[in-house]
């Protein structure tokens, strides 16, 4: 039997089986320990994270006083290390071709009535200008797993293609990457592209579940996918996104991988997660998530993301269109810092009038233009931010970690956040959204610290209401 070891780089020592079990009885015993989860709470309050252990000690409390404190602290520390502030992204289906098995996914193999489709690099361009009327400046492309179809060299090409559309005042100035598990030499490849975050989902860190679920295909080895991290960073990637897909294990069991796994890499590389996404199974073509009887309320997803926010401070946390506006607005002020606006989740469905449904990945829950996310955020006091700017500074990895531990990145990315919406409100915004936005600005100015960055800003907002584009800190 293995020993846990976070230092290690054996998936099963560093997401320890026992140790996960160890740690749901530990949380089960002292659930109603008020002395105990005072405790924990008092070193949450010092921003400096929770051991995996604690934080499930937290989630599995059931005192109703407790709970409240847990959610006033989570949005207190989210409002420390980000302000008010969401970035916006959309994803982009480039290809829905698929080796795997997968249970959950409608792209799995033996699934003959989805039809299946790969974008050309002009079908690429088309996608990526339809993005840029919208207004996004991120976005992080998905494909199934194919090396027939799918090679590192075409998910290449596709980048290449994304960062070379200039449509209008358009430019995609970061593209986030979520595709399977590969050699250190691929994750090189993808880093000399000039991608932003790696992205891959753990969907599920019990190992004897995770196989059942992956039964064909080469994410059937749990192994090799859990260890994917690591050779992401040996090959130079700075920022990596983990997640798992809460409904296909006990949602305690994914809890405690999860924060495991943000340990590992802290422990291992001296930097955790830059995200982690909570996405839930819904439903999709040939996908029933009733299936799968370990789905969890609404209000138990939410004290997910206030515990996670606790546990790891300054790690960003995404939220996708997967969830319904009302379950969005509560979680973004438990910890979300990132969400997606406007998205379609099928290949090529940004050219298409008519949201199409045939090749969709999952049923998409919020269907507001990207226009009326970033209205609806806004009159709920938040500042949608466009900003790509610490990728493009090089402020990555751990010198983003250090500059976001200090508190240091207010200085860069609250102003950041003003002049990528100014851009939004001048070049794709309804008229009411314009006006709200520019309110916000005029407000949100004033919560600039320095005035010398505030006087930047002020002539800056001036010069994009005249035509400039793309100012940063």
């Amino acid at each position: 039997m293995a020993n846990y070891n976070p230092k290690s780089l054996k998936a099963e020592e560093f997401i320890n089986h026992q140790e996960i079990l160890d740690t749901l009885a530990y949380a089960e015993t002292h659930k109603n320990d008020l002395k105990l989860i005072d405790e924990i709470l008092e070193k949450a309050k010092e921003r400096k994270g929770l051991s995996h252990r604690e934080a499930s000690v937290l989630l599995a409390c059931e005192n109703e006083e407790k709970t409240k404190e847990i959610y006033d602290l989570a949005e207190q520390i989210k409002k420390d290390f980000y302000g008010n502030r969401i970035v916006m992204f959309a994803p982009l289906y480039l290809s829905n071709y698929c080796v795997n098995g997968c249970l959950y996914c409608p792209y799995h193999a033996k699934n003959k009535h989805i039809p299946r489709k790969k974008l050309t690099q002009e079908e690429v361009a088309n996608e990526v200008i339809a993005l840029q009327d919208m207004g996004h400046k991120r976005l992080a492309i998905e494909a199934g797993e194919d090396p027939v179809h799918n090679p590192i060299e075409y998910i290449l090409d596709c980048i290449k293609t994304i960062y070379s559309i200039k449509h209008k005042n358009g430019a995609i100035r970061r593209v986030n990457v979520n595709i399977a598990a590969t050699t250190v030499e691929n994750y090189r490849k993808l880093k000399d592209a000039g991608i932003g975050t790696y992205i891959l989902f753990q969907e599920t860190y019990h190992k004897k579940n995770y196989e059942i679920l992956h039964p064909t295909g080469p994410k059937h080895n749990y192994d090799y996918h859990t260890e994917a991290m690591d050779r992401a960073m040996e090959g130079g990637i700075d920022d990596v996104g983990i997640g798992v897909l809460f409904g296909l294990d006990k949602y305690r069991y994914e809890f405690a991988g999860l924060l495991m796994h943000a340990e590992h890499l802290e422990a291992v590389h001296g930097v955790g997660p830059h995200t982690i996404s909570v996405p839930r199974v819904k439903k999709a073509d040939d996908i029933d998530p009733t299936e799968f009887d370990n789905s969890l309320s609404d209000e138990m997803f939410c004290k997910i993301a206030a515990c996670i926010r606790i546990a790891v401070p300054y790690t960003g946390m995404i939220v996708s269109t997967r969830e319904t506006p009302e379950v969005r607005e509560q979680i973004i002020r438990l910890g979300v810092s990132q969400i997606s606006g406007g998205s379609r989740t099928s290949v090529g469905g940004y050219c298409e009038q008519e949201r199409p449904h045939d090749t969709e990945q999952f049923d998409v829950s919020d269907n507001r233009t990207l226009d009326e996310v970033v209205n609806w955020l806004m009159r709920a006091g938040y500042i949608p931010s466009f900003c790509t700017a610490c990728y493009r500074e090089g402020r990555t990895g751990d010198r983003f970690m250090s500059l976001c531990k200090s508190g240091q990145i207010q200085n860069c990315c609250h102003p950041n956040a003003l002049m990528t919406l100014k851009e939004f409100l001048m070049d794709y915004a309804s008229e009411d959204t314009r006006k709200i936005g520019e309110a916000m600005i005029e407000k949100e100015i004033d919560n600039i610290g320095k005035e010398k960055v505030k006087d930047i800003v002020r002539e800056r907002l001036v010069k994009i209401a005249d035509g400039d584009r793309d100012f940063r800190f």
